[in-house]
């Protein structure tokens, strides 16, 4: 089998390639910038026709046409820890019907309650260029924010009464991976930090780890 990531580190594709990194899998990484029209050329568009990145592209004998295909960041990189892990309960891929139900549910909450928002905190607090931010979108985004913050706050909290860390089980899996990829992108709200203690030391622990320092160095 064959493994090709398409997608930079600065990048949803961060997801992906941080599950492959922290499975210690090899794989083809090809580094595709989301501008500049890498994403639009008849070959991509083949892979991916919504034209984002990341895509993984598994080579598989056994598959329709030899390979899987993969979009979608938080798709991407459940396939990978559940198609390119072992289920042995030390590494990210869920080893029970219960990790992988935490996987499954925290990927999409975090899609759904919190991306949208995280980005923006993302963009007009600390990536875009100071003259363009708009400090009132994100200030409107952190009291959204602050709604799915309490709810994985109170997780955290219940996991730590049990003597777990991490939001599926006592170990980091994929369901820590994901959640953590997106929520990394509030931290520049001190306010939102500051209100969820719990949340932000379990981001900065799933951020503190080999894998991820791994796949922010792919170019």
């Amino acid at each position: 089998m064959s493994l090709t990531i398409y997608g930079i580190p600065a990048s949803r594709a961060i997801r992906p390639l941080w599950a492959a990194c922290e499975l210690g899998l090899s794989f083809r990484h090809v580094s595709l910038p989301y501008e500049g029209g890498a994403t639009r050329t008849a070959d991509f568009l083949a892979l991916n026709p919504n034209g984002h990145i990341p895509v993984v592209v598994d080579e598989r004998p056994e598959a329709p046409g030899g390979r899987v295909v993969v979009w979608e960041s938080m798709a991407c990189a459940l396939y990978v820890a559940r198609h390119h892990g072992v289920a042995d309960g030390r590494r990210i891929t869920p080893a029970t019907p219960a990790e992988d139900a935490e996987a499954l549910r925290w990927s999409f909450w975090v899609m759904a309650e919190a991306e949208a928002d995280a980005l923006t905190v993302l963009m007009h607090r600390m990536a875009m260029p100071e003259a363009r931010r708009k400090p009132e979108l994100a200030e409107a985004a952190e009291r959204r924010l602050a709604v799915p913050f309490r709810v994985i706050e109170q997780h955290l909290r219940e996991q730590a009464e049990r003597g777990h860390e991490y939001l599926a089980a006592e170990r980091f899996t994929v369901a820590d991976l994901c959640a953590a990829s997106v929520l990394n992108w509030a931290r520049p709200s001190k306010a939102l930090m500051q209100a969820h203690p719990l949340t932000h030391a379990w981001i900065l622990r799933c951020l503190d780890r080999d894998g991820y320092r791994a796949a922010r160095e792919l170019g």
